[in-house]
């Protein structure tokens, strides 16, 4: 993966997390794991270029953006979606579900993970964090996906490098 402008993003961001999904990764190579999402934002804060990404208290990845200041959000070619969907229902606390999917960690800038085998990759340092206001959310909303009450939590990432598959 190559290191390019910021700017020089160009994808459909709605397709890529509507149909294509993004692996969201959370450690450094000596301990990490990664949960699927399709819920995510993108766009600037702050006069920063962020990604907004929410998680689950109960996902295993929950610890580690919790803990560490930095992750990463990959996006992979069409016929990995077999793999991002494994990757989204299975738990690392009891498998090794990357090395299962035959995915490759390598390091990003400032220790984050990303993959050999992602087309492209957002390097974030985490700027903020908060919890959904429950009261808040419509109750249609809740109703259909919060029946147990697990609330994600919000976490604002920062864009700090910008990664493309060689080309």
């Amino acid at each position: 993966m190559k290191a390019k402008d910021i700017y020089s993003f160009s994808e459909n961001i709605f397709k890529l997390l509507d149909k294509d999904s993004a692996l969201l990764t959370a450690g450094n190579l000596d301990s990490f794991n990664a949960m699927t999402i399709s819920w995510a934002s993108i766009g600037s804060l702050w006069r920063r270029n962020i990604i907004t990404v929410y998680v689950r208290p109960s996902r295993f990845t929950f610890q580690f953006i919790a803990k560490q200041p930095y992750f990463t959000v990959s996006f992979f070619p069409e016929n990995y979606q077999d793999k991002l969907t494994y990757l989204g229902t299975h738990s690392g606390r009891e498998e090794d579900k990357i090395k299962k999917c035959n995915l490759t960690p390598i390091p990003a800038k400032n220790n984050a993970v990303t993959y050999s085998e992602a087309r492209l990759t957002f390097v974030c340092k985490k700027l903020y964090e908060y919890d959904l206001n429950p009261e808040q959310i419509p109750e249609t909303i809740r109703n259909r996906f919060y029946l147990q009450k697990d609330y994600h939590r919000v976490f604002v990432g920062e864009i700090v490098q910008f990664l493309e598959e060689n080309e």
